[in-house]
């Protein structure tokens, strides 16, 4: 029993003396210096420096050390070609195994193999090449090591970090856009246009609120007028009265009774309102062809095509009377003068007036209930009192260009404020309309920039640059950074 129990100590002792063996490890003694990586053509060039100062290794042993990318929160990893270094009588065994070509010397080839010598500085110059991947923009670069005696016994194994990210992150360029200050608006006229479509008794030209639903129009231009003149915003300047009538008689009896029904219009603003007749401008147009094909061409009434082609092809206004009266045995005319023409007859009054001048706070309310009452400027303003990536800011530039359509400083602001929220086809379609505008040039770059139309970027730039745009200088620079890295990235 006794016996018994001294074998098992001894034989405790031969297997963790085994352990420590199968523990020997290498790599804090190996140090890695001038590690770079680039992304050259689709390939992935890796260099390193493997310092051996400090290895003491023994004659039978080699270290295989195995560089491995392997992506950053993934599983993909592809393994390099391996460094072999051996101690002397394991460098001679696998030179006489090079010399037999045996084939199974390496799982894989190695990219060099060298004999440790103790004592002695020693660097071994690393490099491999393989083809990139896109997940190795984003991959760490570590050393596998595997140590092993003369017998092919493994004495350990282990992993060393050497940086994670072999590859430098991908240039983020900041690239200016431009913004235009509009001028300040020093007085802000505006004006509003309606349409009233009064009904008159025939060939009357007073006002009767009871006739037909002359009640109705007049509640809703009375309505209209009063919140103008009572808005504090604003001041009312003036009136431009105009009265169009259908052509059911002649041209001259026409205009003299669309004059007589506008300044009864005139006369009835002005003393429902108490607003001078002398800033009222009345005008009378008369028979409104124009009005009339509209109204017609939008109906479904019998004869549509031949209507059309009297107005369009019968040139004395009072010969057309004549040639529709024609149709149908006259009743298409009776349905022209009951159904339609009533919608010809109206008078048309445009109310100008003149904007205060709004604080940012105040024009952030403003801009949601009555924007027309800002100016260009006003509206820059608050557009700039949000933060860039915000809904409100590209909101405001939004506004900006449907009230001013046809203002270059408003294509090119609201056009900013796309690219800034990341769309910039829409900012390219927006400034289309102004691609002679050097005051868009920078932004169209930026735009097709940040697209990848490095190209049609640079020509941008470029031009813009040539007419002292700073901003597109700057640009130009952060491009070519851009294009430096794109071939790595």
């Amino acid at each position: 029993m006794k016996r018994k129990n001294i074998y098992i100590i001894i034989l405790a002792f031969v297997s963790i003396s085994f352990s420590l063996e199968a523990q020997v490890r290498y790599l804090d003694r190996i140090k890695v210096e001038n590690q770079t990586a680039v992304n050259e053509n689709d390939m992935l060039l890796v260099y390193l420096d493997l310092v051996l100062n400090q290895l003491q290794l023994n004659t039978n042993e080699m270290i295989t050390l195995t560089p491995v990318v392997t992506a950053n929160g993934d599983t993909q990893s592809i393994k390099l070609a391996p460094v072999i270094i051996n101690g002397n009588r394991r460098q001679k065994m696998v030179e006489r195994g090079l010399v037999l070509k045996n084939r199974f010397l390496f799982e894989q080839t190695p990219q060099s193999i060298v004999q440790r010598e103790n004592g002695m500085p020693q660097v071994v110059h690393y490099s491999a090449t393989v083809p990139f991947e896109s997940w190795m923009s984003d991959a760490s670069l570590s050393l596998q090591e595997a140590v092993t005696s003369c017998a092919e016994c493994e004495l350990g194994e282990g992993q060393q970090l050497v940086v994670q990210r072999i590859l430098p992150p991908a240039y983020i360029p900041t690239y200016k856009l431009t913004y235009i200050v509009p001028d300040v608006e020093p007085v802000k006229q505006r004006e509003d246009r309606y349409t009233a479509t009064l009904n008159f008794r025939v060939d009357k030209h007073n006002i009767d609120r009871n006739y037909m639903n002359n009640e109705a129009i007049l509640t809703n231009v009375d309505n209209v007028v009063t919140e103008l003149m009572n808005n504090k915003d604003l001041t009312v300047s003036d009136f431009k009265i105009e009265g169009f009538a259908s052509p059911e008689a002649s041209v001259a009896y026409n205009k003299a009774l669309a004059e007589r029904r506008a300044d009864s219009f005139a006369d009835y603003l002005s003393k429902k309102f108490n607003v001078a007749r002398n800033r009222m401008k009345v005008s009378g147009y008369g028979e409104d062809w124009n009005k009339t094909r509209e109204v017609i061409a939008a109906s479904g009434i019998a004869d549509k095509a031949e209507i059309l082609r009297i107005i369009d092809n019968v040139s004395n206004p009072d010969a057309r009377d004549t040639e529709l009266m024609k149709l149908s045995s006259g009743s298409t005319y009776q349905t022209m003068l009951r159904e339609y023409y009533p919608k010809v007859r109206r008078t048309e009054y445009t109310v100008s007036y003149v904007a205060r001048a709004f604080s940012v706070e105040e024009g952030k309310k403003v801009i949601k209930s009555n924007p027309k009452l800002l100016s260009l400027n006003e509206m820059y303003l608050i557009g700039q009192s949000y933060p860039a990536d915000s809904k409100e800011f590209k909101e405001v530039f939004d506004i900006a260009t449907r009230l001013y359509p046809n203002e270059p400083i408003a294509i090119i602001n609201s056009a900013a404020a796309d690219i800034e929220g990341g769309n910039n086809q829409a900012a390219i379609d927006r400034m289309q309309r102004i691609e002679n505008d050097p005051r868009a040039w920078n932004n169209l770059g930026v735009a097709y920039a940040r697209m990848g139309n490095f190209g049609k970027a640079k020509e941008y730039f470029d031009r813009a640059a040539a007419r002292s745009d700073n901003d597109a200088v700057a640009n130009t620079e952060e491009l070519q950074k851009v294009e430096k890295q794109s071939p790595q990235q």
